[in-house]
């Protein structure tokens, strides 16, 4: 571990050219008390490290000391600077990791790369926190602890027992056979079989995860988004799905489009609302996505799905009423 912050610091210092203990404490996530105990380390290690004394000192590397890979062009890093932007590699537990490598990335370019390929980088935004509306995305929070064992088994090849909590059910323990990892809007899930069946476990509901010595069940090689497809399309055919029949307000069809498993048909009508058919994976499902969509949607059919809205709806009003008298 100090081997990794050891590298950090340099590459840090390669980066800003000078940097107080404060900040690279900071940077580093350590106390200043480490920062000069790895400085000293570093100096003892060869590396060429002074300290700049007065207001605005700090540590810095003697000049020119540094690598560069100079097979890589400025598309090529703007590529790797712009990937290393995505979320999807907290939703693996590899969050840290990759704001290191992006620092290599960035400190091992040739002079004549490194300041447009960052500059450009600057200038594209992948996945904001929030959208317009200021709605942040709903990430899942996964102990590294339990998705750092999830991954090794799967690279390993090796299985894997999970405490794991079903919706709606309680924690149990499992051994599948891990194939590989996938992150959809933040959210990371664990493709494996069981016993020889296809199973798709979400991250997030891993309690707790034990790699296994024992190899696992699987291919050498596997088409990962293939398998995704293959379980996407399984889980939007399968279940108790219902098909129901709604008029929308155009200004909201991406907000009940994002909620419903498939949109079956859609014609709009004389007024300018959209009549869709929409499928949702059970009933409980299509009474919230509507709900969710107050006055802007009205459910047209089945009868069912009408009644549960309007009970709703009456119970709703009714705990607004006038209060009672004293």
């Amino acid at each position: 571990m100090r081997a990794d912050r050891l590298v950090s610091l340099v590459l840090l210092l390669r980066r800003h050219g000078r940097m107080s203990a404060a900040a690279l404490a900071r940077e580093l996530e350590v106390s200043t008390r480490t920062v000069l105990r790895d400085i000293e380390a570093l100096s003892a290690a060869g590396v060429p490290v002074y300290a700049e004394r007065g207001r605005h000192g700090g540590f810095a590397l003697l000049p020119g000391f540094r690598t560069e890979l100079t097979g890589l062009n400025h598309e090529e890093a703007l590529a790797l600077l712009v990937a290393g932007s995505r979320r999807g590699a907290q939703a693996f537990g590899l969050g840290s990791a990759l704001a290191s490598a992006m620092l290599k990335v960035v400190d091992a370019l040739p002079e004549s790369h490194r300041d447009t390929a960052a500059g450009a980088a600057e200038r594209l935004l992948i996945d904001p926190e929030t959208d317009l509306l200021s709605r942040r995305p709903v990430a899942d929070e996964v102990p590294d602890a339990v998705v750092a064992e999830v991954r090794r088994a799967v690279f390993a090849g090796h299985k894997l027992r999970i405490h794991y909590a079903a919706a709606g059910q309680g924690p149990k323990w499992r051994t599948v056979d891990p194939i590989g990892l996938v992150t959809v809007r933040d959210q990371g899930y664990l493709l494996a079989t069981r016993s020889g069946a296809d199973r798709t476990y979400r991250l997030s509901r891993i309690l707790a995860a034990e790699e296994l010595a024992e190899p696992a069940s699987r291919s050498d090689r596997v088409d990962l988004d293939r398998a995704w497809q293959e379980r996407s399309t399984r889980f939007r055919t399968g279940g108790d799905q219902v098909t129901v029949l709604v008029r929308v307000d155009p200004a909201r069809r991406e907000d009940l489009v994002g909620t419903a498993l498939a949109v079956r048909a859609e014609e709009t009508d004389a007024d300018g609302r959209l009549r869709m058919e929409v499928a949702f994976q059970d009933p409980r499902h299509a009474v919230w996505a509507l709900w969710q969509l107050g006055t802007s949607a009205e459910a047209l059919a089945p009868q069912w799905l009408r009644t549960a809205l309007r009970d709703r709806a009456a119970a709703m009003a009714a705990s607004y009423g006038p209060p009672p008298e004293n």
